[in-house]
């Protein structure tokens, strides 16, 4: 994202802070029992709803805070760079991946239609302005793609060589920010058309957070705009205001993107808070929430799901010429073996549960390069580190870049 989103998204921030109110209420029974057989299919646990039965504090262990990446804008390119390395390696330098990410940054600047509907393409629909169709918003990028690959897969550490062609850990997070674009995610609360109830975003967070030690994705910014990061930790205080009704103030550390991709990217977080009401029923279940004035929103929250090849079904609008299991051993070894380990995600893909179990086979070196697709798929210096341990308390207000 560049500095001209992150602003957009404080603006749309401090904005809503004044154009709603109170918005909430009671929890959409279909999507609280969504939430609850996603989280048992994943999780095979029950979700909890009982207020004095979630935990209050929650972060993913250290190894597991996600890396701070690009989120390669589409005015600047996108993924083209990385595009062409891989061109390189594996179609004797024909532009295959490089052609398929280019017609893709051109679909939004066209305005293409069916019937009286403008396409929108993945869970984060882009929508194409007929007004304006030449114009490509400040915020089209890549920050899904990177928040995803950031919460599945430990940062790269050294170069990988394929056929010849030296891949460099600014490459693979290119790579990685290009295969899990447009893969299958859940929703773990909200959409993106309205604004998360508050008593979802509490449930989600300590349920995911707090009793997994699991990163959440948000996405953050209200209406059209998607600005998405990963979260990794939260902290929250809750005050009584009568028998069934609790004031929460809640801090979410999550990491930030950098400006370009760095082969060793610097440790860059933020923090967003928000206070909200929570309302319980009898038996002490978390029931309906209300926002107060100083309050964060966000759209929603998300987690991705197991990647599949680009161009398949879960993955539709991937680039088909990224082999996901290629990029993925090239993953494998740019990264310390005891790290990829034991490393767990939801949702596993068959090579993720064989790593678990340390029977993975070794992955061959590809000499064809001119085998189908279908079949396969500069250094920077690192900046200073930030600490990356949220304060003791929250402050009330939305924290500033």
């Amino acid at each position: 994202m560049t500095a001209s989103a992150l602003g957009l998204l404080l603006a749309l921030s401090a904005a809503s802070q004044v154009i709603y109110s109170s918005p909430g209420g009671n929890i959409p029974g279909k999507e609280l029992q969504e939430q609850k057989e996603v989280y048992k299919q994943l999780w095979d646990a029950d979700l909890i709803v009982r207020l004095d039965d979630l935990p209050k504090t929650g972060a993913v262990p250290d190894y597991r805070i996600p890396y701070s990446g690009h989120d390669y804008p589409d005015k600047t390119g996108g993924t083209l760079a990385a595009m062409v390395k891989y061109d390189k390696a594996f179609y004797h330098g024909q532009s295959r991946a490089y052609q398929a990410e280019r017609e893709d940054l051109q679909f939004h600047t066209t305005v293409k239609t069916e019937g009286q509907e403008i396409v929108r393409r993945g869970l984060f629909g882009r929508v194409i302005s007929i007004d304006r169709p030449s114009v490509v918003p400040v915020w089209y990028g890549h920050c899904n793609g990177w928040t995803a690959a950031s919460m599945r897969h430990a940062e790269p550490q050294k170069s990988v060589t394929r056929n010849g062609v030296v891949f460099t850990p600014a490459d693979i997070k290119g790579l990685l920010a290009e295969i899990y674009m447009y893969s299958h995610t859940q929703s773990l609360g909200g959409d993106d058309k309205d604004e998360l109830n508050p008593a979802m975003l509490h449930i989600s967070l300590a349920n995911w957070l707090g009793r997994q030690s699991h990163p959440v994705a948000m996405e953050t910014a209200l209406g059209e705009p998607v600005i998405n990061f990963p979260v990794y930790a939260y902290k929250t205080t809750l005050t009584k205001l009568a028998p069934n009704r609790y004031d929460a103030r809640t801090l979410i550390t999550f990491t930030l993107h950098v400006p370009k991709e760095y082969d060793k990217a610097p440790k860059s977080n933020r923090q967003l808070y928000f206070h909200y009401v929570l309302d319980l029923d009898a038996k002490g279940n978390i029931v309906s929430g209300q926002y107060q004035r100083d309050s964060g929103r966000i759209d929603m929250l998300w987690t991705p799901l197991q990647l599949v090849q680009g161009g398949q079904e879960g993955n539709r609008g991937g680039n088909p010429h990224l082999d996901v299991k290629e990029v993925l051993s090239i993953w494998r070894d740019s990264v310390d073996a005891e790290i990829a380990k034991k490393w767990t995600n939801i949702d596993p893909s068959e090579d993720e549960r064989a790593l678990a179990k340390n029977d993975l086979p070794e992955a061959p070196m590809k000499d064809d390069a001119d085998k189908p697709a279908e079949a396969k798929p500069e250094a920077a210096p690192a900046a200073a580190a930030e600490s990356t341990a949220p304060p003791a308390s929250p402050t009330p207000a939305v924290a500033n870049p």
